[in-house]
């Protein structure tokens, strides 16, 4: 099970002398946008196909981080099911961070992936629901999404946004397990 860490209680256990490892499960192109510095990307996608791998290269006092802490805690989840329980999941994840005015490292802008679930749904809807007007069975593309986004809340998992992490869009420099291990074989920050 992890634990709730907030940005103030991080930002003591980065100034201490022995910072823990900051391990960010966003999508690639979520992460060069804007990540704390010196965390290390590990996409929740790889992460669920490489646990076992990812595992062997992570102890307790890792923090996991996301854009709001949801991803993050599927990551607690899928490595306490690997042998790594306590895991520490930052609370409101890199907004949080970023509200309490906690340094961040920037890239090129993209929406978060939250944002671009939002905008797809949203639309799928609206154009079905218009559609509806003249093709009354459209309106069950839009039931189709909703239920969609039932199971997505109730399941702690969302297809659409799995989805959407593979869109070139979304994907950065680092996507492959031997990348990301060799990042994270580096020495701590």
């Amino acid at each position: 099970m992890t634990a709730a860490l907030d940005a103030a209680t991080l930002r003591v256990l980065l100034e201490s002398g022995d910072p823990p490892r900051l391990i960010d499960v966003r999508t690639p192109g979520e992460f060069e946008t804007a990540h704390l510095p010196g965390s290390r990307n590990v996409p929740l996608d790889l992460l669920r196909e490489h646990r076992d791998e990812v595992r062997a290269h992570l102890d307790e006092r890792a923090v996991l981080l996301c854009a709001s802490g949801q991803r993050a805690e599927t990551a607690g989840r899928l490595l306490a099911e690997a042998g790594l329980p306590g895991l520490r999941v930052l609370s409101g994840g890199v907004g949080a961070w970023r509200a309490e005015g906690g340094q961040v490292t920037t890239g090129r802008p993209r929406w978060s992936l939250e944002r671009q679930v939002r905008l797809t749904a949203g639309g799928i809807v609206l154009g079905s629901v218009v559609t509806s007007a003249v093709l009354p069975r459209a309106k069950w593309v839009a039931a189709a999404i909703g239920g969609g986004l039932t199971f997505a809340a109730v399941s702690d998992t969302c297809a659409m946004g799995s989805l959407l992490a593979r869109l070139p869009y979304n994907r950065g420099p680092r996507t492959d397990i031997a990348a990301v291990l060799a990042t994270l074989a580096d020495a701590r920050p």
